[in-house]
């Protein structure tokens, strides 16, 4: 009977032992989360009017006419406490505005546009066009259908480090 007594007194020992570990490495990962390094990049979209050889923040516009050209450049630094990997930014093409073909700029990024809402991008997104015999083929979509553009950089951004993006946009 002392034998089975100084087993179960091992065995909850041991059992205690081990729960008091686990407790440590969930505490010790949660503690290491918490204060873990992480980037954090925050982001700024300004938008201006090209008037009279000028550029017009659109906070200062009254109105945008038809034909007028409105400048989108989304600027962001990394304030976090490590380097970013593989980040996105995607600016929205307003209703009533065509993207300008050539506008995207953006050091180091790849740039693709969306035609569904942004729900899928690509390069160069294509249509299904009917041909005369019937059949259909893909075809490059117009410009007047793109929706979005996202700019993807594959180069970290160190902390403290900046990036910037732009395009432009006529008004119908």
């Amino acid at each position: 009977m002392l034998k089975s007594r100084e087993r179960l007194s091992s065995l909850l020992v041991a059992a205690i032992v081990v729960m008091v570990a686990t407790a440590f490495v969930i505490a010790q990962k949660r503690f290491m989360l918490r204060g873990a390094a992480r980037p954090e990049i925050n982001l700024k979209l300004v938008g201006s009017v090209e008037r009279d050889s000028k550029l017009i923040p659109l906070d200062n516009s009254i109105a945008v006419n038809s034909g007028e050209i409105v400048n989108w450049v989304i600027s962001g630094e990394n304030s976090g406490n490590a380097s970013a990997q593989n980040y996105k930014t995607v600016g929205h093409i307003p209703k009533g505005t065509v993207f300008i073909v050539g506008s995207a700029t953006a050091d180091g990024a790849k740039t693709v546009f969306s035609i569904d809402g942004g729900k899928s991008f690509s390069p160069q997104p294509m249509i299904e066009e009917k041909q005369p015999d019937g059949s259909t083929k893909q075809v490059p979509a117009p410009v007047y259908m793109y929706t979005e553009i996202r700019y993807e950089w594959s180069d970290p951004l160190a902390q403290g480090g900046k990036l910037t993006a732009s395009y432009k946009v006529r008004v119908k």
